[in-house]
């Protein structure tokens, strides 16, 4: 990986989506400028939980974070963390979670919709609280971030994806298109991201199955993609051996 890494987490997007909708990343996975695994995630295949693993390289038993209920920051060594002890700038644009994660809990909207503080856990901080959130706006504001600051570690988080599943379901048309608008999406960002030196991890916490949910064992909520882009366009193209969710913070 480069010095700067953007990692992207969409929520709720599911591994075989992902393959059959995406059509920008696919591209660079065929023609071998990008990488593209597998990767399992961990139990519960719930949000809050995958944010910290994601984040900590660590299973909900060893983190605590063991349900979307438990609200608190982080009290292991994480990306954002080690990045500030580090003397590296961060930035996040992300649902109102990852604040309460790395930033500070309980979020508060007025203080932390949007900041800019040295001293901050996350340096410069992007949240919002409805899930609807356009993801063009949260990719647009990942790039602004990436030009205005330069910070070494960026996390962007997109919600349409899990919110069409939470209301629709994986096999509908609504999924689907969440998933293709994402794809599009990227395909705008991820270039804006490269032209400045990043590496860019596309990745989700969990899949969403039939029944408008998550949170158990089955491969649809459990298999995620794990793309993985360098400013330098080399890639392996697709890779058959599965990667975990455990591996993204000690590769970032």
């Amino acid at each position: 990986m480069s010095n700067k890494v953007v990692l992207v987490i969409c929520d709720g997007l599911g591994d075989d989506f992902a393959r059959e909708r995406m059509g920008y990343l696919e591209h660079l996975v065929e023609e071998r400028r990008a990488t593209r695994y597998t990767s399992r995630a961990v139990l519960p295949t719930m949000s809050r939980p995958n944010y910290e693993t994601l984040h900590t390289g660590v299973v909900p038993a060893v983190h605590g974070i063991v349900s979307n209920g438990v609200v608190r920051k982080s009290n292991l060594p994480n990306i954002f963390r080690l990045a500030k002890q580090g003397g590296l700038v961060t930035a996040a644009v992300a649902f109102f979670w990852v604040s309460e994660l790395y930033h500070e809990s309980p979020y508060d909207p007025v203080r932390h919709i949007e900041y800019d503080y040295p001293e901050a856990g996350i340096t410069h901080g992007r949240f919002y609280v409805a899930n609807d959130e356009p993801d063009s706006e949260t990719l647009t504001r990942g790039v602004s971030l990436a030009r205005r600051f330069d910070p070494s570690y960026l996390l962007v988080h997109p919600m349409g994806v899990d919110l069409a599943g939470h209301r629709h379901g994986r096999d509908s048309g609504e999924y689907n298109r969440a998933v293709t608008y994402m794809g599009d999406g990227l395909a705008r960002a991820v270039p804006a991201w490269l032209d400045l030196g990043y590496s860019v991890l596309v990745t989700a916490d969990h899949g969403h199955d039939a029944h408008k949910q998550h949170g158990g064992t089955t491969d649809d909520v459990r298999n995620v993609p794990l793309y993985a882009i360098r400013p330098d366009g080399s890639g392996l193209g697709i890779q058959d051996q599965q990667a975990s969710q455990l591996q993204v913070a000690p590769t970032v």
